[in-house]
Formats: C-alpha cells, structure tokens, sequence
C-alpha cells in the first residue's frame, strides 16, 4: 500500500523517533525485574501462581503495542491532515478515503508491532518467557495494535486543536494503570466487571495467555472485542476523512 511505503521512506532516516517510543515500558518492567518484584514475591493469576515480574512482563508487551499504536495514529495523522495536508495529495491520486484509513492504521499497527518484537527478545532475555506458545503473542500485539490504531485515528479526526491531545495521555494513563497490568484481575474484587470496559485489558488478556502457554474459550471473546473495536473505528475514519477533505 502506498501510505505504509510512504511512510517506510520518511522514518528510514528518522528512525530513533520509533525507536525511543519503546523504552518506556522497558523501564518499567526493569524496574519491577530489579526492585519491585523482590517486595512483591510471587502472585496468584487464575490458579497459577507465577513471580510478579513474569506476571507483568506479558501485559507490558500488550502495552508496547498500545503505544507504539497510539503514538503513531493520533499526533503524526494530525499534523498530516491539518497541517501537511498529505492526504489530500493522496485523494488526489487514485486513491479513496478508505485506502488511505487502511495505509495509516496498516502503518501505526507496524510501529506496535515493532515495538512488541523488541519488548518479547526483552523477556527472553531476562527470562521472563514461560512458553514457546508465546510467539502467539505478536499475533495478539498485532490486534491490539490494528484496534489502537484505527481507535487513536478516529479520534484524531475530531481533534480541533493540538490542545485536544491532552486527552490522549489522559486516556492512556488510566488505560495502562487499570487493565489488570500490574494486579489480577480478582483483587479488583466488584470492581472486576469494569475491567471488561477497557480495549487494553483483551489485548492483556491475549498476551498473558500467549506467555503461559494455556488456551480457554474466553479467549474468543477477547478477540472478538479488539476486532470489533477495531472494525468499527476503521469504518468512522474513511467516512471522517472523506467528510473532512471533500468537503
């Protein structure tokens, strides 16, 4: 597709910016590797009890994607569709609303993707992998990365002002905090119906189950969700961008 070739070409020769948007999590499960997982010890997570940092390890991989994703999809498309105005250069071409909503989300899912490649050689290299089936995981990361990606750009599309983009670390932030990322899902107690609210929390799910090598039919329905979310953002998207620049 020419919108990934595009940008191909362009961050060939900026590629520190994607690679820099991956340490952030890698600080983090540093951190918990050296420090926090000592004081915490070993957690139980559906009958298995495991230490916490192999327990944190797969989620925060889910959370590369995220934001490698989002990172990619939301500031960048901005700045290509008010400022730049790239895509009109591309409506211009034989190319419809559609192809250039695919192009983008194809790309910024790659960014997620890379970044959960580099976080899985992470794992293995600090011995966090349980599971050969965790290869299944970047299957996940890629889904997880398709549902941000078209999730950050429909919402990109509405953003009036670069001020708007405060609301994407606000969204984030609980998103990364509150998806069973760094507790299971049962200390949440009540509250563990609203984990079902957050797109990450699926995408954790994946992961999680990628790493331990286990299989369950709810599985299913975390697929289902990310697939949905992402179907239904891609759809508002072509229909925004064909709105925004034909009008």
């Amino acid at each position: 597709m020419r919108p990934v070739e595009r940008n191909v070409l362009v961050y060939r020769r900026t590629w520190l910016i994607i690679v820099s948007g991956f340490f952030e999590p890698v600080f983090y499960l540093l951190s918990i590797r050296i420090g926090l997982g000592a004081l915490v010890g070993d957690v139980s997570n559906d009958g298995r009890v495991v230490d916490y940092a192999t327990f944190v390890a797969p989620a925060l991989m889910a959370s590369s994607a995220m934001n490698g994703a989002l990172y990619d999809s939301t500031m960048n498309i901005y700045f290509k569709l008010r400022y730049a105005r790239i895509f009109d250069s591309m409506l211009a071409a034989p190319l419809g609303a559609g192809d250039v909503a695919l192009g983008e989300i194809t790309w910024a899912l790659i960014r997620g993707q890379i970044y959960a490649v580099m976080f899985l050689v992470v794992m293995a290299a600090m011995g966090l992998v349980e599971s050969w089936w965790v290869l299944l995981a970047l299957p996940a990361c890629a889904l997880i990365g398709f549902a941000f990606a078209a999730a950050g750009m429909m919402f990109t599309t509405y953003f009036r002002s670069w001020a708007d983009f405060e609301w994407v670390p606000t969204a984030m932030m609980p998103l990364f905090l509150f998806s069973a990322t760094f507790y299971p899902a049962a200390t949440y107690g009540r509250w563990e119906w609203a984990l079902q609210l957050s797109p990450l929390f699926h995408g954790v799910a994946l992961v999680r189950a990628a790493n331990e090598g286990v299989w369950a039919w709810s599985l299913v329905g975390h697929i289902a969700v990310l697939v949905a979310i992402a179907g239904a953002c891609m759809v508002i998207v072509a229909r925004r961008i064909d709105s925004l620049l034909r009008s």
